[in-house]
Order: C-alpha cells, then sequence, then structure tokens
C-alpha cells in the first residue's frame, strides 16, 4: 500500500474534500476557523500534501455539515 497523497484514490478523495466545502459554502478561511487550522493547513489538504485520518474528516465533515458516512459512500462511488 503506497504511502504517498498522490494515489489517485487519494487525488478523488482531495477533490472531494474541496468540492464537499464548495457545495456548502464555506471558504477556505471560514473552514480553517471552525477547525482551529490556518487556511494554508486546509489548502495542503485540498491539494493532496497532508493526509487527515479518519477522526479529521469526521471533524472537516462536521464543520461543513456532512455526515462523514455520506461522504466515504460518495467518495466509494467515485472509485
Amino acid at each position: 500500500m503506497p504511502k504517498s497523497t498522490f494515489t489517485s484514490e487519494y487525488r478523488v478523495f482531495a477533490s472531494l474534500l474541496r468540492e464537499t466545502r464548495e457545495h456548502a459554502g464555506v471558504t477556505q478561511i471560514a473552514l480553517a476557523k471552525k477547525l482551529r487550522q490556518t487556511q494554508s493547513y486546509v489548502s495542503k489538504v485540498e491539494r493532496g500534501e497532508r493526509r487527515l485520518d479518519i477522526v479529521q474528516l469526521r471533524w472537516w465533515c462536521t464543520a461543513l455539515g456532512t455526515a462523514a458516512s455520506a461522504f466515504v459512500r460518495e467518495f466509494e462511488r467515485r472509485l
């Protein structure tokens, strides 16, 4: 199993994170504030330069008003 964030699966994941944020009408800055992170952190995650674990994914989904389970279903559908 590759550890790189540059797999096709991770590109789909990062793209879906960005799309979910945009669909929620939330800027990177606003999401960063909700997560108590910096805007550059959000940007790096969305570009695939930083990885999220399952707990962090749940925080992102909660901050964006979506269920982590719905996010994962959509991710699986896109794969």
